[in-house]
This record gives structure tokens, sequence and C-alpha cells, in this order.
């Protein structure tokens, strides 16, 4: 498993309080949202946030992207590995 990926499936536990799930029991091509982990769209604010805090990552609640860019876990850690800020 790609680091970035392990890394923001631990942020989606983490951000989302999700007890009993571990990075590797989310599949990284499974969807975040309604079927897959079922996430909602309060559960999208929070993690757009808690990537904007963490990694300097901002998106736009009406960019068109925003549904491929969460779309799973994969896509959401290539996203923040080619647009995360680095911290000097």
């Amino acid at each position: 498993m790609d680091e970035m990926e392990h890394e923001i499936k631990r942020l989606i536990i983490e951000t989302l309080h999700l007890e009993g799930i571990t990075p590797d029991a989310i599949d990284s091509d499974a969807p975040l949202f309604v079927s897959g982990l079922g996430l909602d769209s309060i559960d999208a604010l929070e993690l757009a946030m808690e990537i904007r805090k963490r990694y300097g990552v901002r998106t736009n609640a009406d960019d068109a992207q925003n549904r491929n860019i969460f779309a799973s876990a994969r896509s959401l850690a290539a996203h923040v590995a080619t647009h995360r800020q680095t911290r000097d």
C-alpha cells in the first residue's frame, strides 16, 4: 500500500472517529460515499477541513472535481500528494 494512501486512510479513521476500522480494512478503490464506507456530506466537509489543516490542500465546495477527488482513498491520496504544500 502506498504510504500516502495509508496516511489518508488513518486520517479518515481519526477525523471521522470510525471505531473498529483499520487502514487495512479500507479498500483503496472502494467508494468513500454512499456505498463503501458510507460517508455523507458532513463527513466530506470534516475531511476537507482536516486535509486543509494538515496538508495545506484546499478544496472548494462548489468544485466540480470534488466527486473525483473524494471518490476513493486512492484518489484522495493522489490529490493530496500532488497538491500538498511542503512545510519547512
